[in-house]
């Protein structure tokens, strides 16, 4: 089983592609979009090809085998 990992956020929202900046799995806004549209990326168990994609707490981020609970 895949090891969940929990990341907090101080605001309401975050941007899916900010996201993936955030916890280190790309490095720039430009290599977020493209595994954002590689369809790469699952929200709540679901493919997701758009970068803005607001995330909210509870929300559940798979990319590369790793899977991320927001608080």
């Amino acid at each position: 089983m895949k090891e969940i990992e929990k990341i907090k956020i101080s605001t309401d929202f975050i941007k899916l592609d900010q996201f993936l900046k955030w916890v280190a799995v790309c490095d720039s806004g430009s290599e977020a979009k493209d595994i954002i549209i590689s369809n790469k990326v699952k929200v709540n168990d679901e493919i997701e090809i758009r970068r803005g994609r607001k995330l909210y707490p509870e929300y559940k981020i798979e990319v590369f085998n790793r899977i991320f609970i927001i608080e």
